[in-house]
């Protein structure tokens, strides 16, 4: 299918300019530390020496999955629409931390096995996947339709920055099998606790996932892979990350599902991953790992699993914080201050 174009995300011209503009803020040389490395990765996303963020959007992506059948999660899976229920009504961790930070909440309904929510915005393709432990989780039509969804819902939503939340029992499952197979590591460093599991629990789950792997195994290209292993919900945010990319907006990643959604944009539309904050590390264990495989660093170390978006959202005013010091921190030269030269 086709991806819309990308913008240059690395101009060597405007990110020396901004490095010049922190280097010589009324500070010692990188004394605010990982701050002025975001307030540099946020004026390369934006094209601009002087970024601002407005009208932050948090959107969860919610769907149910057919693994969920199998035991692969400590939660049943009643508990995806209970929780998008929740979200709803203003009562979940992500719904609470969005007011507090003042960021507008939408929640996507991209295959929740059951009626449509009132409030919820539709973006459903079917009442949760397909067992991908017998199959394709769902066929490239779909996957298609779930990209498309994405890009969609982001063209119409207003602001420059997407933070990335998701819900969907059995979800950490699907993550774990689209590590494997995009960055080839051991199907046990993929693998964690989810919500929850004990010793023979995650045994169960190892076991499910690689009879996934095994069925699946022919499925190579990246759209393939999306079918084969992916929820709904993961796809339909790889397209949203793929949109907010090409229109320069910030994307604030949350823990181990978003980024299994935002490597997977990167396979679709290389050049994403330039667009992405990625908010905290997750307890989650194969989260860290990752990470260190990515090369990159979460701004946040909480010891936070819950997903929804809640690290995002708590990572959020460092984004703000950066682009102030930025924006609005004096020169020596302006303020009349010596520099140590």
């Amino acid at each position: 299918m086709n991806f819309p174009e990308l913008p240059a995300l690395a101009e060597p011209a405007l990110a020396a300019r901004v490095q010049h503009a922190i280097d010589h803020k009324t500070k010692p040389l990188g004394a605010l530390g990982r701050l002025e490395a975001l307030a540099l990765q946020l004026a390369l996303i934006q094209g601009v020496e002087r970024p601002q963020l407005a009208d932050p959007q948090l959107v969860v992506f919610a769907a149910d999955h057919g693994l969920s059948r199998r035991g692969v999660s400590a939660f049943p899976r009643e508990v995806t629409p209970q929780m998008v229920a929740n979200m709803l009504a203003g009562g979940a961790a992500v719904s609470v931390l969005a007011r507090q930070q003042g960021l507008a909440l939408t929640i996507a309904d991209c295959g929740v096995d059951a009626p449509l929510a009132a409030g919820a915005a539709d973006l459903r393709i079917a009442a949760g996947t397909a067992d991908a432990s017998v199959g394709p989780a769902m066929t490239v039509e779909q996957a298609e339709r779930a990209l498309h969804n994405g890009m969609a819902l982001v063209e119409r939503l207003p602001g420059n920055a997407l933070l990335l939340g998701e819900m969907g029992i059995g979800n950490t499952s699907s993550a774990s099998l689209l590590m494997q197979r995009l960055t080839g590591l051991p199907l046990a460093d993929c693998v964690g606790r989810g919500t929850g599991l004990d010793d023979a629990g995650v045994a169960r789950k190892l076991a499910v996932l690689g009879e996934a792997l095994a069925v699946n195994a022919g499925a190579q290209a990246p759209l393939a892979l999306a079918a084969a292993l992916g929820g709904f919900e993961i796809v339909t945010m790889a397209g949203s990350v793929i949109a907010a990319a090409a229109g320069r907006r910030v994307v604030v990643v949350d823990g181990f599902i978003t980024t299994a959604a935002v490597v997977l944009a990167e396979a679709l539309r290389p050049g994403v991953l330039a667009a992405c904050v990625f908010s905290h590390r997750s307890a989650e264990g194969p989260h860290a790992r990752w990470l260190q495989h990515l090369g990159v660093r979460a701004l946040l170390d909480l010891d936070l699993r819950l997903g929804e978006g809640s690290g995002a959202a708590l990572a959020w005013p460092l984004l703000t914080a950066a682009c102030a010091v930025l924006a609005e921190m004096a020169s020596f030269e302006s303020a009349g201050v010596s520099n140590r030269d």
